[in-house]
């Protein structure tokens, strides 16, 4: 029989992490627009695994990811306050750029000219 502990704490620690995010005043991660992509628990709840981006781009989120770690403490803490763990794992942040990698291939998509939206568009046009 499946045990479903780690998924339920994996999504208890991403909700929490998200609203503690809030909550942090370090300007390196107050000042940009932060979002967590994916939280990996390990099994025997040791360690957590966070990826974080912006939409502000790499730099701007290895710089979140250094107040991050230097806010890994309170944020440890707030964690541990906040969901009934025996053991609070340790945080360990990394940068990713998903968010602008998706704003990207949004903007390609936007920007390919399919022939039938062409069609489409001329009928309009004549019609007016």
């Amino acid at each position: 029989m499946p045990s479903y502990k780690i998924d339920r704490v994996t999504e208890d620690v991403k909700r929490e992490l998200s609203a503690i995010l809030r909550e942090v005043k370090d300007p390196r991660v107050k000042d940009c627009f932060l979002s967590i992509v994916r939280v990996e628990v390990t099994n025997d709840l040791s360690y957590c695994t966070v990826y974080v981006s912006t939409m502000e781009g790499m730099e701007q989120t290895k710089t979140a990811v250094k107040g991050l770690k230097s806010a890994a403490g309170y944020i440890r803490h707030e964690l541990g306050r906040r969901l009934s763990l025996r053991h609070v794992p340790e945080m360990i942040f990394k940068a990713t750029d998903s968010i602008e990698y998706g704003a990207h291939i949004s903007r390609l998509l936007n920007d390919l000219d399919l022939p039938g939206e062409e069609a489409e568009s001329s009928e309009g046009e004549d019609t007016v």
